[in-house]
């Protein structure tokens, strides 16, 4: 057996981030960004207001308070998309929304509530709008409630870097400088393939002897959560011919990864292991992990040559796997280099056991309660219990080399999902 560690490493060693396509806006959220973006203005463009007020000379209200208010007489308004046609000369001010342009001669914003406008506001907007005079209540400073050009893009300078993953705010970025398109590392296509006789499809009864086919479902699901394109081949049964189709079928499909679940341990009827090592170059594997010891990986020939994960038929062996080799692969052809998932420190409910000599994953339901982090087992935990992990938010990992953890022990959770509330 090797390590979980040996086993990525020298699968990640085949995979690179793929090339550049340009998407719209909105399809490039969570993407990895493939090119430099310069800014073709300064953000803001102009000189504006932070807050709606009145726009003054800061030294015209220097000795301004609500004992000893400042009168200043009121010569325009000015709306966010509009730009006045006067001057803010000594004695005046003009009435300004948030985002409106300083007026020339104006360095200073004076909020509503800091103005008679604030303390006497009686009537309609039309009533304040036509006010001839206004007492300023507070001094202010120079660029008070303004917001400066360019204070927070330069034209020219860089603002977002290649590799950048595109969160909201780096979207709203784009907008703000122009791009309507971004280049970013193309969505890897995964083939999906699930193998065996004893499968049927979901949506098929059940016979004597028969299984339903929740691999194909949960590779896929978890394909398209990592921010891949599942391209689903359904089942292929456990004879030469038919097995070697759908391999070539999802070869066609000009995928970048392909999965296939089941065949790789070592029963008398796992023929994948042949078919795989006739349609290209395998490994084959036993890793020091439970669950998901059986593990195949290899390079297929096609059109082009594609790496193949063949994972463990135990439906948590199988989502194990998928989380520890094939989730990091697929995110470096999206161009990300961070894998690792956050964990948190919680204190063990109950205790835990290992085998020795293989690292374990207990699946685990954490909570917090009275400002801590608490976690307990999701129950038994047969690498056949779907519903085990479906529950799971985290991962309790047991080194290889720890047999037990007491209950009240802080332990490290790997989390998978966050809690969606916390007491």
């Amino acid at each position: 057996m090797i390590s979980v560690e040996e086993a990525r490493a020298y699968i990640l060693k085949h995979f690179h981030p793929l090339e550049a396509e340009r998407v719209d806006l909105l399809s490039a959220l969570d993407r990895v960004l493939a090119e430099d973006i310069i800014s073709d203005l300064d953000v803001p463009p102009f000189n504006n207001s932070a807050m709606d007020g009145y726009a003054v000379r800061a030294q015209d209200i220097a000795s301004a308070s609500r004992e000893k208010p400042v009168t200043l007489r009121v010569i325009g308004n000015i709306a966010a998309g509009y730009v006045a046609q006067n001057r803010v000369e000594p004695g005046t001010a003009m009435r300004i929304m948030t985002g409106a342009p300083l007026p020339e001669g104006a360095d200073a914003v004076v909020r509503f509530e800091e103005t008679s406008e604030g303390v006497d506001a009686k009537g309609t907007r039309e009533d304040a709008k036509r006010r001839e005079s206004v007492e300023i209540l507070k001094a202010m400073q120079r660029g008070d409630n303004t917001r400066a050009a360019g204070e927070d893009m330069r034209k020219g300078n860089l603002v977002l870097s290649r590799g950048t993953v595109l969160r909201a705010p780096a979207i709203g970025v784009l907008a703000t400088v122009g791009k309507k398109q971004v280049a970013v590392h193309r969505r890897p296509r995964v083939a999906i393939l699930a193998t065996g006789d004893e499968l049927v499809s979901a949506d098929e009864p059940l016979a004597p002897g028969k299984i339903r086919n929740s691999n194909e479902y949960s590779n896929a699901a978890a394909v398209l959560k990592a921010g891949g394109i599942p391209i689903q081949l359904g089942i292929a049964r456990d004879n030469i011919a038919d097995l070697t189709a759908k391999i070539r079928a999802g070869l066609d499909a000009d995928v970048d990864l392909f999965l296939t679940s089941a065949g790789v341990s070592v029963g008398d009827y796992d023929i994948v292991k042949d078919v795989l090592g006739a349609e290209g170059e395998m490994h084959f594997w036993q890793v020091k992990m439970k669950p998901g010891k059986p593990l195949a990986f290899g390079v297929l020939r096609g059109k082009k040559p594609v790496p193949i994960l063949g994972l463990p038929g135990n439906p948590v062996s199988s989502i194990v796997s998928f989380e520890i080799f094939a989730r990091p692969a697929i995110l470096t052809m999206l161009g990300k280099n961070k894998f690792t998932r956050p964990s948190v420190t919680a204190q063990l409910l109950e205790d835990a056991t290992n085998s020795a000599d293989r690292r374990n994953f207990i699946r685990v339901i954490v909570e917090k309660k009275n400002g801590e982090y608490v976690a307990r087992t999701t129950g038994e935990q047969g690498s056949g219990i779907l519903t085990s992990i479906s529950k799971a938010n985290g991962l309790l990992v047991m080194p290889e080399d720890l047999t037990f953890i007491r209950a009240g022990s802080e332990v490290e959770i790997q989390m998978l999902d966050w809690p969606e509330f916390e007491a």
